[in-house]
């Protein structure tokens, strides 16, 4: 399995980025997709997931501001980040989970975003 993250960079304020996942190695159509951040000194966080459905959870400090989505022709994810703040500044990782407990769950290995003038 493998979850390649690409897109990443450095930013001004108030810009934007998109950040794309490939997949391969698993039946893409049926995982809950994800994109989770961490940054430096903080805990891991979720910013939004997209299920096999395609109804999406986000975590409370993107709202409004970053969007998922998903390509299952193409075993890709996007997140679509605008109005970037200094403090979305960490690594960006793609996340792959199936079933409850989760049955299979998979990491890629980040892609660096900063925002900074």
């Amino acid at each position: 399995v493998q979850l390649v993250e690409s897109g990443g960079g450095l930013v001004q304020p108030g810009g934007s980025l998109r950040l794309s996942c490939a997949a391969s190695g698993i039946m893409f159509s049926i995982y809950t997709m994800g994109w989770y951040r961490q940054a430096p000194g903080k805990q891991r966080e979720l910013v939004l997931s997209i299920g096999s459905g395609g109804g999406t959870n986000a975590g409370d400090s993107v709202k409004g501001r970053f969007s998922i989505s998903r390509d299952n022709a193409k075993n890709t994810v996007f997140l679509q980040m605008n109005s970037l703040k200094s403090e979305d500044t960490a690594v960006y990782y793609c996340n792959a989970k199936y079933g409850l407990s989760p049955v299979a769950d998979y990491w890629g290995q980040g892609t660096q975003v900063t925002v900074s003038s």
